[in-house]
């Protein structure tokens, strides 16, 4: 993650993910969604929404121009959103009809309504998508894409709901290759259910420091 990101010719890449305090975000969403590694916490995150992580989460999603997918959450939500009813949904209407990009070594194709299969390296394609979109791109989930986007510097905001819980083991956000950077927060609100939800942006390089004495001590 660079300044470079500022420039304004270049879209916005954020990426919004669910986390347990430990920084888990395997499979929130239901037991079967993803038992890697023998995952067994699937679905930590259903019992503690409230209305206004629904509100929230329509507002984050009216923000986004664009999607961005790893194979795994792609094939998540395109087996369930098409099937939402649309009326009442507003998250199921812009995630039906919004561009979205898919980043995966294994599928020939995308049948999901106004869906793109990025081509070569993922690093390069999502580097020019930026560029060629200059609005906002929104990564949901793909945990294993995240680490490659992280790698190469090209995360911009991070939009992260913490869930008040541990589980000890499962894909973590932040591997072992995301390169050090600060983050300043612009927004914080508390689920009545004690999810925080919050928002940060770039803030250049870290700064570093010492508490230790100037004085010598012999």
């Amino acid at each position: 993650m660079s300044d470079a990101h500022s420039d304004e010719t270049t879209g916005t890449l954020v990426v919004g993910t669910f986390l347990t305090l430990d920084g888990v975000m395997q499979a929130p969403g239901g037991p079967d969604e993803d038992r890697d590694g023998g995952f067994e916490h699937g679905g930590w995150s259903v019992n503690y929404w409230d209305e206004k992580m629904g509100d929230i989460m329509d507002g984050q999603f009216a923000e986004a121009d664009a999607l961005l997918l790893g194979r795994k959450t792609y094939e998540i939500f395109a087996a369930h959103w098409p099937n939402v009813d649309t009326e009442d949904d507003p998250v199921a209407t812009k995630l039906n009809t919004m561009p979205k990009y898919v980043a995966s070594r294994t599928l020939d194709a995308v049948e999901w309504n106004n869906s793109t299969l990025l081509q070569g390296d993922v690093a390069e394609a999502v580097e020019d998508l930026k560029k060629e979109r200059g609005d906002v791109i929104v990564v949901q989930g793909s945990q294993d894409l995240i680490q490659t986007l992280l790698e190469h510097d090209l995360v911009d905001e991070l939009w992260l709901w913490i869930f008040p819980l541990i589980l000890g083991d499962g894909k973590r956000l932040f591997g072992e290759g995301t390169i050090p950077a600060a983050l300043e927060l612009t927004h914080a609100e508390t689920s009545s259910t004690g999810v925080q939800l919050l928002r940060y942006d770039r803030a250049g390089g870290i700064e570093y420091g010492s508490f230790a004495s100037n004085d010598v001590v012999e």
